[in-house]
């Protein structure tokens, strides 16, 4: 039986045979492309899928590091380079390194604090919550200025701590030198205050077998105990120990506060002895200041007023010191301790000042108005070189009216309080 005429097969009339048999196609054309019979079946059409923005490369972001270390980034582009620098180490290096250079740009700032900002802000904290355990007042001089002295230090490379400083203090009729760095200075401070220490019952730091109450002779101790020069290391100790007195005379009450510190020459109450550090810190810290060429303001006005006061109240005791070696002219009218004596009287100007009148025949004689015979008036921050042995008294501006001789012994009585 003859089955059906099959159709030419030119392998472009469909995909199967009439029959529903596959069809095999043959050879096409370039011409054929145009002809739309022949155009191919469209492929289903995909799902649209919602389109996400492609991160940008590691080229792009690291392109990014400058602007982004001087925050010129978007906050877009701010986002994708800190997402990139927590998986990207190279790039997180160089973030830094940009981001160093960009501090070395900035104006220099003025290291100091501004004047007052740390009472300030201690008025602010104490006014909403009071301290359970205040310094007390005695010692609050000391622990600003050492807590001064030590912003001024921070910043300090190992260059500069063994930068030159000259120690100035004057002895019986002329003024005394001694040299040491920056950090002996320190060492110096730490030894001092090392006097308070052991009257507190603390830990000498120069050891058990260290001088005790002559300072000058444990300063030179810490100095020589050593074959190497001192250097920074030595301002961890120094700042602990401060810290250290602070918190437990704060801690022991007011009784602590008789307890007496020797010096060897003379013992000072506790309260004084604080306020004789805390001078002794602040004068070092001008002669470090002064010495790395950096400005350093005096202490606060009421703070500067304590340490005049100490002054002068140990002026009496100079005098008659100094008339026992001879240095100083003789009593001329003594009195039974408590009655009215020859009197000097002091006037200091400018922030801390104030009067007084210091007794000049007898620690013992009070000072009286209607028995003076000379005063002197002197600038707050004049005096305080004076008493530091930083000028001598033939260089101190003073205003002096009366016995020249009451003058001149006061004015050397007040240098040689001073000491190394």
């Amino acid at each position: 039986m003859n089955g059906p005429a099959e159709s030419p097969d030119d392998g472009y009339d469909g995909h199967e045979r009439p029959g529903g048999g596959p069809r095999i196609p043959g050879p096409r054309g370039a011409a054929d492309d145009l002809d739309p019979r022949h155009a191919p079946d469209p492929l289903p059409q995909a799902q649209e899928r919602p389109q996400t923005a492609t991160p940008p490369s590691h080229a792009v972001l690291k392109s990014l590091l400058g602007a982004w270390a001087l925050a010129a980034c978007s906050a877009e582009e701010t986002q994708a380079v800190e997402d990139h620098l927590t998986e990207c180490a190279p790039c997180a290096d160089e973030a830094l390194r940009l981001r160093d250079a960009v501090g070395l740009l900035h104006p220099e700032e003025n290291l100091d604090l501004t004047p007052l900002l740390r009472s300030r802000v201690l008025e602010d904290c104490l006014g909403k919550r009071p301290a359970r355990i205040p310094v007390p007042v005695w010692a609050s001089p000391y622990d600003t200025e050492t807590a001064r002295l030590d912003a001024l230090l921070q910043d300090f490379g190992d260059s500069e701590w063994h930068t030159p400083v000259r120690l100035k203090w004057f002895e019986e009729e002329r003024r005394r030198t001694r040299r040491t760095t920056v950090a002996g200075v320190i060492g110096h401070l730490l030894t001092d205050d090392g006097l308070i220490a052991g009257a507190l019952g603390l830990d000498d730091p120069l050891g058990p077998d260290a001088p005790t109450g002559d300072p000058a002779a444990r300063t030179e101790h810490f100095w020589t105990a050593s074959a190497y020069p001192t250097t920074r290391q030595v301002r961890e100790p120094w700042r602990d120990q401060g810290h250290t007195l602070v918190r437990t005379v704060s801690f022991a009450g007011r009784g602590v506060a008789e307890l007496s510190v020797d010096y060897g020459a003379f013992t000072l109450p506790l309260g004084d002895a604080f306020l004789e550090r805390a001078f002794e810190c602040w004068v070092h810290a001008w002669d470090i200041a002064e010495a790395v060429d950096y400005p350093y303001e005096p202490p606060s006005g009421p703070h500067l007023h304590r340490m005049i006061d100490l002054a002068a109240r140990l002026l009496p005791g100079a005098l008659a010191h100094r008339r026992r070696a001879g240095l100083a002219a003789p009593a001329r009218g003594l009195v039974a301790a408590g009655a009215p004596g020859r009197t000097l009287h002091l006037e200091i100007e400018g922030a801390g000042g104030g009067g007084w009148d210091i007794a000049l025949d007898s620690p013992g004689a009070k000072p009286s108005a209607d028995h003076t015979v000379a005063e002197i008036a002197l600038d707050g921050m004049e005096f305080c070189q004076l008493a530091a042995g930083h000028i001598s008294p033939e260089e101190a501006a003073v205003g002096q009216h009366g016995d020249r001789e009451a003058i001149r012994d006061v004015l050397f009585a007040a240098a040689s309080l001073s000491r190394l």
